[in-house]
């Protein structure tokens, strides 16, 4: 992890913590994206470092979605605005354009330092991911893609009280682009006409991909990806799927279970993760590593503004491995049940759902 320049955070517990030292290491600026800003200890230990690091000198710029943000409450940043900090609400809520949202997690600490991944600034994501908070993944950066990450963070506080227009999907719009770097891409995207850089590059690399495992917490690929991943295995490559039992969004949990007999069919392999709540979004194709902030679901596909950092380094691959392995004491494909044979969850097929330290494994009967 030394030599990539890349730390990666298991749980919230690891990343929260990582991102508080930066946030207090600081002395030029910070700027913190989220989508869902909560109040709670959590939210206060971080709004006490950013109020620490204004009194210490340094800009200091919050970026929150104003749907996703909805119950903090209005005097919460009353303080960090007093000091001279900047908070802003992307797309302030309106029945026009409700659903363009901001779902981009980023926090950059002078420039030098930067951190993406699925968490929130919310306490249910303050834990180990096994006993206690949802399980999620993120991961730091530095060098040149920090900085690429703050100018990406300065055009979206611009853009926070935007007009977004009805019918925004139809529309072409300039927040679609890849940022290059040698051997990494930050891939931007957002809702309008023109390629979506996040879809084209997935599916370009899973045409010569070999072994593709996929961390997801709301999964509902478009039609070409699903084509793509079953292509995968028919060229004799292995496609692993490690998805969500439990979820805080049920109607989104069930329309990827609807999926579950194609994939099946398909010869991919299939996992839930049992433990706790799965938010993690981590794609990992042979030596390309995809993680950020977008889930596999048409709202982030199609809808959101999402960010993706796309490494194709051997060595950051290795280590996106061991990372999907550690969300379970064991990611092996079980080869008996271990359970009681129970029927996939509201899945139109039969099938059983093999339990294996913390995860569940569905295969066709």
């Amino acid at each position: 992890m030394v030599g990539s320049g890349v730390i990666w955070f298991r749980s919230g517990q690891e990343a929260f913590s990582a991102m508080l030292i930066a946030i207090e290491s600081a002395r030029q600026s910070v700027r913190l994206e989220t989508y869902t800003y909560a109040s709670g200890h959590l939210g206060q230990r971080f709004l006490n470092a950013l109020l620490q690091a204004k009194q210490r000198g340094a800009s200091v710029q919050v970026l929150i979605d104003a749907f996703g943000s909805y119950g903090l409450p209005s005097a919460f940043w009353a303080s960090l605005e007093a000091a001279g900090g900047q908070v802003r609400q992307f797309n302030p809520l309106s029945l026009h354009r409700l659903g363009i949202r901001n779902h981009r997690k980023c926090l950059v600490c002078d420039d030098r330092i930067a951190f993406v991944g699925g968490f929130n600034i919310a306490s249910y994501y303050d834990g180990d991911g096994v006993t206690v908070g949802w399980r999620d993944l993120g991961l730091s950066v530095e060098g040149p893609m920090a900085v690429e990450l703050a100018a990406s963070f300065d055009e979206m506080f611009l853009r926070a009280e935007f007009q977004h227009k009805r019918f925004m999907r139809l529309r072409r719009f300039d927040a679609k682009r890849v940022i290059a770097a040698p051997s990494r891409q930050l891939l931007l995207s957002g809702p309008g006409r023109g390629p979506h850089p996040i879809k084209r590059a997935l599916r370009r690399d899973l045409a010569q991909a070999r072994d593709v495992i996929i961390t997801a917490a709301y999964f509902l690929p478009s039609w070409r990806l699903r084509r793509a991943l079953a292509r995968v295995v028919h060229r004799g490559g292995r496609v692993r799927l490690l998805l969500a039992a439990k979820s805080d969004i049920a109607v989104s949990q069930l329309a990827g279970q609807s999926l579950y007999r194609r994939f099946l069919r398909a010869g991919v392999e299939l996992y839930e993760y049992l433990p706790q709540i799965l938010h993690a979004k981590l794609i990992v194709s042979d030596d390309v590593v995809y993680a950020g902030s977008a889930n596999l679901d048409q709202r982030s596909l199609n809808i959101n503004y999402e960010l993706m950092i796309r490494f194709a380094e051997k060595e950051i691959a290795n280590e996106a491995r061991e990372v999907s392995a550690a969300c379970c004491s064991s990611a092996s494909t079980p080869t008996s049940p271990a359970g009681n044979g129970a029927r996939c969850p509201n899945e139109p097929i039969s099938g059983c759902k093999l339990k294996v330290e913390g995860l569940s494994h569905y295969s066709l009967l």
